[in-house]
């Protein structure tokens, strides 16, 4: 006996018995009720057995007919969450979703954003690039970037997650050591880390009268890596010019104190950069969200 071929005949005859009738069998397969009715034949034919009986009040299981029925339902069932499942997974987004991301950014943004993106959609599997560089998003293969600064001139789209600000700050050893800052011309006597983003002039922000303020400030110390400012800070090497976020951070695990509160960089910005051209695609906007999310949450 062909059970495969037997399959179509199982569901059409538990259509029939489920609505005791070949009308309204037909109707819900659309089919004609005298298609129907010669399949069910076709099925009795080859089981070799009489499954349904036709009475005044339209048909009637036999005692084979109820057995088969039983398990001709929990076939029709299966056969439709199958088909769920398969569309469901057809419109769950999936495989591998590339981005790269500046330092500091992915401890306590970059993360918890891809942690519950993963929660929302589990069949993407990140992929996530850590360089305080720009990356080309069609040459390195990226779905996304997050980008501090001024962004170069591309057919990319940007949308903002949030403004920074560079404050000073140092290890308490090294203020206990040299002294701790006043005003701005009290920095000159000091050790002061530059990196290649805050070196030479200085464009600051006075928050007592909202002035901007250009300050010279030879620098001591050079790097172009914001880990390696903040190991510098943290080593008690001199003065530096962090990112708020990260010296919030640092200043609430008490490896630096902040100084000059007056003062504090030009705001800067970081930017979600992507090269969807129309409408990106839902796991990429939903990205962008938590990211903005828990940017707000870090520099709060």
């Amino acid at each position: 006996m062909n059970t495969i071929k037997l399959a179509p005949l199982l569901l059409i005859f538990a259509e029939v018995a489920r609505k005791k009738s070949f009308t309204g069998a037909a109707k819900k397969l659309a089919s004609s009720k005298s298609a129907v009715s010669q399949q069910i034949k076709r099925l009795e034919d080859a089981l070799d057995m009489q499954l349904l009986a036709r009475n005044t009040r339209g048909v009637v299981l036999t005692a084979q007919g109820e057995t088969l029925f039983s398990r001709s339902e929990l076939l029709a069932e299966q056969l439709a969450n199958a088909v769920s499942d398969i569309k469901q997974v057809k419109s769950q987004p999936s495989g591998k979703f590339k981005v790269s991301v500046p330092p500091f950014f992915e401890r306590n943004i970059i993360v918890p954003a891809l942690q519950q993106l993963c929660l929302e959609f589990p069949l993407i599997e990140p992929e996530l690039v850590v360089t305080g560089r720009w990356q080309d998003l069609i040459e390195n293969e990226l779905d996304a970037a997050i980008f501090g600064g001024h962004l170069k001139d591309s057919n990319y789209k940007a949308q903002l997650v949030g403004k920074v600000k560079d404050v000073f700050c140092a290890s308490a050893n090294y203020i206990q050591r040299h002294g701790q800052p006043e005003s701005l011309d009290d920095l000159l006597q000091h050790k002061y880390i530059g990196s290649t983003w805050q070196r030479g002039v200085l464009n600051l922000v006075n928050t007592d009268n909202n002035s901007e303020v250009e300050l010279l400030l030879p620098h001591s110390a050079l790097t172009n890596n914001l880990p390696t400012l903040t190991e510098m800070a943290v080593a008690d090497m001199g003065i530096v010019l962090l990112p708020e976020f990260v010296a919030k951070g640092e200043i609430r695990r008490g490896n630096l104190v902040p100084l000059l509160p007056s003062y504090h960089g030009r705001p800067w910005r970081f930017q979600f950069i992507h090269r969807y051209q129309s409408t990106k695609p839902v796991y990429v906007d939903r990205f962008y969200q938590l990211v903005k999310h828990y940017f707000s949450i870090e520099i709060t």
